[in-house]
């Protein structure tokens, strides 16, 4: 791999800002008034969901909440509630848990820094990072998995990176980035939205590539991966179960009967509605009593559930 010379990088910088600057979607968090609050809000929202879901939960989530004293008021369970099916709803619990720390420890507002962001429950390397970033102007070096994708095959000539995030990765996107700040926050961005929207994992469309005349794998014939990625499975998993006992304790107005979960509504003598719904969903599965046990099991562990008059409800 060989590093672009300082002209060579000077152009990079320039051709993706063009180009974002003319491409880039109008998506909300990027709005100039949106919040530092709505920017960590869609960060955490957008690990692992993409855009198109996450953009109805993040704007009820705003009318909800507009600061972090708003979500803090309410208990961890309103949140849980009010994910939807964003899935993971753990991240739920910790915004709940960090607009508890912002009110708490930082008079109400989201820190400025990226050591206080890196503070904050639930905020990893890359929020602490994007949000250092994207709401105050910091210039850090944000990576998410399209940032590593273009670094990838732009400079490195690979198919795809690491399946893991690398000490040298990371060395290479601090080497990338703009010393200036204002455009080193605009590269971050750039880079993101290009693998986001065109240099895609499985279709590239390389002909519509700003930078492709600079990029490594296309010069090197592109080259197939060196792995095969491992898609993320779903159907019969217990992530599948999980999510459908959550479904009905968001539907559910108060404490649900262990027993429930196991008999279907018609056993139990009624028909599905309401709460009956997602609890017909969740016995059209057909899961394994072990399975569910562990579904249900894990919810409370995990504090995404709890009993409460011998039923399990969303936590207080």
């Amino acid at each position: 791999m060989t590093l672009p010379d300082s002209g060579q990088l000077a152009g990079l910088h320039q051709a993706l800002d063009q180009w974002f600057a003319r491409t880039a979607r109008n998506l909300p968090w990027r709005e100039p008034d949106c919040s530092p609050w709505g920017i960590l809000v869609s960060e955490v929202m957008l690990q692992q969901t993409p855009v198109v879901r996450v953009l109805p939960v993040w704007r009820d989530w705003m009318e909800r909440w507009p600061t972090p004293a708003h979500l803090a008021d309410e208990p961890s369970g309103a949140a849980v509630r009010h994910w939807g099916r964003l899935g993971y709803p753990r991240r739920a619990l910790r915004l709940h848990a960090a607009a508890v720390a912002i009110r708490e420890q930082h008079g109400g507002k989201v820190p400025d820094t990226y050591p206080e962001l890196l503070g904050l429950p639930g905020v990893g390397n890359y929020t602490a990072a994007a949000v250092a970033a994207f709401a105050f102007g910091r210039r850090e070096t944000v990576v998410d998995t399209n940032i590593r994708r273009v670094h990838a095959r732009l400079i490195s000539g690979d198919a795809l990176p690491a399946p893991a995030l690398t000490a040298g990765e990371m060395r290479l996107a601090d080497a990338l980035l703009p010393l200036d700040k204002e455009l080193s926050v605009r590269w971050n961005a750039s880079v993101m939205e290009l693998g986001a929207m065109v240099c895609t994992a499985r279709s590239p469309k390389c002909a519509d590539c700003p930078v492709r005349s600079s990029c490594a794998w296309l010069a090197a014939g592109e080259p197939p991966p060196s792995y095969t990625p491992k898609g993320q499975s779903w159907h019969g998993t217990d992530r599948q179960v999980r999510g459908a006992v959550m479904a009905v304790l968001r539907e559910a107005a108060t404490p649900v009967p262990r027993e429930m979960f196991e008999q279907a509504p018609a056993d139990l003598g009624f028909a599905p509605s309401g709460v009956g719904i997602p609890l017909a969903a969740l016995h059209r599965l057909n899961s394994a009593p072990e399975q569910l046990e562990r579904a249900l099991d894990g919810l409370l562990v995990d504090g995404l559930a709890e009993m409460h008059d011998g039923g399990l409800r969303l936590p207080a």
